[in-house]
């Protein structure tokens, strides 16, 4: 008999621990060694017990699975995102932050099954609304890049912190001018203020 799939169970509803523990029980390669609540716990536990594969919840109480998944990225387990969540503020951070694969908990217990398989061979797996979400998103262009030629100086030298008067005097035009572009630019950049302008330019690399 070849060696078993170790899997590390984590997720924060009983319920859900127990039903993944019981029919991952009847497969003949897989086994469940160890359960968590949290991230936190995932920590300590996926350390005791070295597992290959984990299963992990993203919404959970002490430390949630993005954060924990920071941390188990840099073991040899292939992490498994199994979530009720769909959005872009959990999937891409998680992605991130070292997950494999992606599953809802809309997924078939045999779906799970092959994923953990997959897992282990090197195959990540999701599903085809989390696909095409992902392509979603690699095919859409940064918003900065609605700007005109005459913002994208603007933002950069907001990004670099000058205010209007030196933005101003350093492109030679109107304060009234820059006040537009800068009025132009939070609306196309869906931003609020020059901080969060500057945190924009910076993350993407436009200073």
């Amino acid at each position: 008999m070849s060696k078993r799939i170790k899997v590390l169970v984590v997720d924060d509803h009983d319920m859900v621990r127990m039903g993944l523990v019981t029919f991952l029980s009847v497969e003949d390669d897989i086994e469940v060694v160890g359960e968590a609540c949290n991230g936190e716990e995932a920590i300590s536990k996926a350390a005791e017990v070295l597992p290959d594969v984990i299963l992990m919840d993203l919404l959970m109480e002490k430390m949630n699975g993005i954060e924990a998944t920071k941390v188990l990225a840099k073991t040899k387990a292939k992490i498994i995102v199994l979530t009720s969540y769909l959005d872009n503020e959990m999937l891409f951070p998680v992605m991130d932050a070292g997950a494999f694969s992606y599953l809802l908990k809309t997924s078939t217990a045999d779906d799970i099954a092959q994923a953990i398989r997959k897992a282990v061979n090197g195959e990540p797996t999701f599903q085809g609304q989390v696909t095409q979400k992902m392509f979603r998103h690699m095919n859409e262009k940064p918003k900065h890049e609605e700007l005109t030629k005459r913002e994208k100086e603007v933002l950069c030298l907001m990004g670099k912190g000058k205010t209007n008067k030196e933005i101003s005097e350093e492109l030679y035009i109107g304060i009234k001018t820059v006040k537009t572009h800068v009025s132009h630019i939070l609306a196309k950049l869906e931003l609020e203020d020059r901080t969060q302008v500057a945190i924009y330019a910076n993350k993407n690399h436009l200073v």
